[in-house]
């Protein structure tokens, strides 16, 4: 009975829902984005004192902060309850890349944990990944007016051209850290 959830949905139920969510969130004058929930929480807590980038009606935004509340409860529930424990399916040449830059076991889990466990934090691999690039991710998504979601989904269902280079802008990127900088570090 469950399979439907847990088994990777085809493009064309997939698609088409994602279109009914990007035509209700218009009609209602809504926009879909993550990245705005921060400035939203800054506000409410105040931040508009210090920062008129913070003065704006947040009430008129709160609606997203529970979009993001749901999307991290359900990913919790996703990853907890509703996960096979099967490794993922990863073609041969991604892992034989991932062995040759030190991956042990290239999609036993979701995530490496030779990168992302809570001991890697001592070191520098760990501290340039997690934190270097978690500042990196959120330095370039209030640069870039938006993150990947909002520019990909959003920006380019409305025809915005920012988004469109904001797009090509984040596969330009994700290809030099994939070929260049990832193999280096690791």
């Amino acid at each position: 009975m469950t399979n439907w959830l847990t088994d990777p949905w085809p493009w064309y139920v997939a698609g088409p829902l994602i279109t009914l969510t990007m035509v209700l969130l218009f009609l209602f004058g809504k926009t879909f984005g993550v990245s705005s929930t921060l400035r939203t929480i800054c506000s409410i807590g105040g931040a508009g004192k210090w920062s008129d980038f913070f003065k704006f009606d947040w009430r008129s935004a709160v609606w997203n902060l529970f979009f993001v509340a749901g999307a991290a409860i359900g990913g919790y529930i996703a990853s907890t309850y509703m996960t096979s424990g099967e490794a993922i399916a990863l073609s041969e040449a991604t892992t034989q890349s991932l062995k040759q830059v030190g991956i042990k076991n290239p999609g036993a889990e979701f995530v490496p944990s030779e990168i992302f466990q809570w001991a890697n934090l001592a070191t520098w691999q760990g501290l340039l990944f997690m934190v270097v690039g978690g500042f990196l991710v959120g330095f370039g998504t209030r640069y870039a007016g938006g993150c990947t979601s909002g520019h990909a989904i959003t920006g380019l269902s409305n025809l915005q051209l920012p988004s469109l280079i904001a797009v090509v802008g984040f596969f330009i990127g994700g290809l030099i850290v994939t070929h260049f900088i990832f193999p280096f570090v690791l």
